[in-house]
């Protein structure tokens, strides 16, 4: 049966024999966007039909590649690649006759695409595109008997079929991992381990602020806007909460770590019941520590939503801006510290736990470096915001010079401070922060390559952290708080030391573990972070992400594309854990969740942008003249290079 006519049965609604008997013809997937939906399997040749109601139609939509067989559909919102999205406007079924080609050859999909989309109101994508293109290589690589052309490799066509299959499972199993309050959309859990007892789920059913950015890019770039506004809009109510730590109250702005929808009693009503949204603001957690990079993390998304979608009203609103307000005097506020960094405990961002990064760690100070631009980007100008945006463009241009002078380190720099006077008093002090020579371990020295360099992790006074964190060095990039040289030196160190941060499976969080007796005294004996496991060296599937966001804005996502490449060998087939363990990533954690939400959503979030890189845009900053202006006059006025004066009254930022 030629394809066109094929398809078009299906879109009316009836599955011929044909199709039902043939065991390659696998799956059927259909956009959803409620939790409404019907799934069918068989044991072999399994077939899975979603439907979605719209008033009285049910889309359907199939993908075909041919390789020996037809291969199985995309499933759910995964058809937006060439659909975009369904909207509620309810045509009759029998319209679909309407853009029926009369060719029947089989090329109906790629010779007939923009028609698809005309009839359903859509524009066709870039990535509509890219995946035509995929399926008439596919075609033109198979003859009329299923073999392959000579010219093709089949471990290719393998791949890209396997690439693909896994694509279409990671996306229905975000899906179902989505929570809903009062009948929409608010956010994704933390893991879906059918494995794990309810006694073991502790809190990886709650909503996590920063664990839901993944997904939320994820759904961003697949044009599906409804679950990220009602996140961030819902999230925002909870900013104010009343919660306490031993009877003392979080911060005026300090956003949530994570979030349960409960189920509640009405009060004096028992047989009826409300939805309530139960925050988590570090109360409850291990550890007892509140979130910093929950409400950095928050105006990212904030921003990226407003990019992506084009709706501005939502980051217009009185309450977002008050928000955006709040959570920059947290973090704006004056106290006893001297540095333009924030001063934060242990425990307060990605590594939840004690791993010896209290103080200035770097990961919170490139989240802080992104959120500031990005806020001022979005605040509403207005006399109430003049003095709130003077604060943070000083910060701003003070914290870029601070990361970019202090914490860089590469083999010239190390020889600098290998060399380093100590006990220095005066202003214009080389030593800054008395760092001892002997600091430095032997690890790094034969562990730095003579290409490349990066962002140390943590700079106090006669302390820096020399461990590599990946997540701060990737977004210190992403966010432009480090120069294209020193950008592009990161990443040159990562291809450098790609067996050590990749290995079996991208990305190690750190490099290298806390071992031996520096592990019992930095992280209390933790065993969960023992070396080379979960926090203290251990691979973390979901910095796929970043290090595409990263690559793809250096001009270099075959870094990124590498690493998914290594990825998909195993993480399908491992369950998507949370983390790997041992030096070189090779075993599931001792205690990693499976079919953990944010490795999911990582390997999404890298695969859609490697396809359409322009879509990483939404999560970039870019310098602006105007700060790299005030980042130069302070640059000159460094007292390494010139002997300190008296301050002019004309300067208007400070470092």
């Amino acid at each position: 049966m030629a394809t066109s006519e094929a398809v078009l049965q299906v879109l009316g609604g009836s599955l011929p024999s044909l199709f039902g008997s043939d065991n390659s013809f696998r799956k059927l997937g259909l956009s959803h966007t409620s939790r409404s939906f019907i799934r069918i399997r068989k044991k072999r040749g399994s077939k899975c039909v979603n439907f979605l109601n719209c008033s009285n139609i049910s889309y359907r939509a199939i993908r075909v590649d041919c390789f020996q067989s037809i291969r199985q559909s995309v499933h759910g919102d995964i058809t937006h690649s060439y659909l975009r999205s369904v909207n509620c406007k309810c045509q009759q079924a029998d319209s679909a006759s309407s853009f029926a080609s009369e060719k029947g050859n089989g090329s109906w999909i790629s010779d007939n695409d923009q028609s698809f989309d005309t009839v359903l109101g859509n524009t066709p994508s870039v990535m509509q595109f890219e995946t035509v293109r995929e399926l008439k290589v596919g075609e033109e690589d198979c003859q009329s008997n299923g073999s392959l052309r000579p010219n093709v490799s089949a471990e290719d066509t393998l791949n890209r079929i396997a690439g693909n299959s896994i694509e279409d499972e990671a996306w229905e199993l975000l899906r179902e991992s989505m929570v809903y309050y009062c009948g929409s959309p608010v956010g994704t859990i933390a893991a879906k381990d059918p494995t794990s007892s309810t006694a073991d789920v502790l809190n990886y059913d709650q909503v996590f602020i920063r664990d839901f950015i993944p997904s939320g890019i994820a759904f961003l770039l697949k044009g599906e806007y409804e679950i990220v506004r009602n996140f961030i809009l819902h999230t925002l109510q909870l900013q104010s909460w009343e919660k306490t730590m031993d009877c003392h109250s979080p911060g005026q702005g300090l956003m949530p770590a994570s979030f349960k929808v409960r189920t509640v009693p009405l009060d004096g009503d028992d047989s009826a019941t409300e939805e309530v949204l139960d925050p988590d603001f570090g109360e409850a957690a291990i550890g007892r520590v509140a979130p910093v990079d929950s409400g950095l993390w928050w105006i990212i998304l904030l921003r990226a939503y407003g990019k992506s979608s084009g709706d501005l009203s939502v980051q217009e609103r009185i309450d977002v801006q008050t928000g955006i307000k709040m959570i920059l005097r947290l973090c704006l506020a004056d106290g006893f510290d001297m540095f333009p960094t924030l001063l934060v405990t242990d425990g307060s961002c990605m590594i939840d736990r004690r791993m010896g990064i209290h103080g200035h760690p770097l990961e919170i100070q490139a989240l802080f470096h992104s959120a500031l631009l990005c806020a001022r980007e979005m605040l509403t100008p207005e006399d109430g915001s003049a003095d709130l945006i003077r604060a943070l463009n000083n910060r701003l241009v003070a914290l870029s010079f601070h990361i970019r002078e202090y914490y860089w380190i590469d083999m010239k720099k190390l020889n600098e401070i290998y060399r380093y006077q100590t006990e220095e008093y005066s202003y214009d002090a080389v030593n800054k922060f008395n760092i001892y020579p002997d600091q430095i371990s032997p690890w790094l020295v034969d562990w730095m390559p003579s290409k490349g360099g990066y962002l140390i992790g943590n700079l106090q006074p006669a302390h820096m952290d020399f461990r590599f964190f990946s997540l701060g060095n990737l977004w210190s990039i992403v966010c432009s708080l480090t120069t294209d040289d020193q950008s592009h030196a990161i990443l040159d160190l990562i291809e450098a030391k790609w067996t050590d941060l990749v290995a079996d499976m991208p990305f190690k969080i750190c490099y290298p573990a806390l071992e031996g007796q520096e592990w019992k005294i930095i992280t209390g004996c933790d065993p969960k972070n023992t070396p080379w496991s979960y926090h203290n060296g251990g691979a973390w599937p979901t910095l796929l992400w970043q290090l595409a966001v990263a690559s793809i804005k250096m001009n270099r996502p075959e870094i990124a594309a590498k690493a998914v490449e290594v990825a998909e060998k195993r993480i399908s087939r491992d369950k998507w854990p949370e983390y790997y363990d041992t030096k070189k990533a090779r075993f599931i954690g001792k205690q990693a969740r499976l079919y953990q939400t944010w490795s999911i959503a990582g390997y999404l979030v890298a695969k859609l942008l490697l396809a359409n890189p322009s879509a990483a845009k939404i999560l970039i900053s870019q310098e602006d003249s105007e700060l790299l202006n005030a980042f130069s006059c302070a640059i000159s006025s460094n007292p390494r290079r010139k002997k300190r004066g008296p301050k002019s009254p004309q300067k208007t930022y400070i470092v």
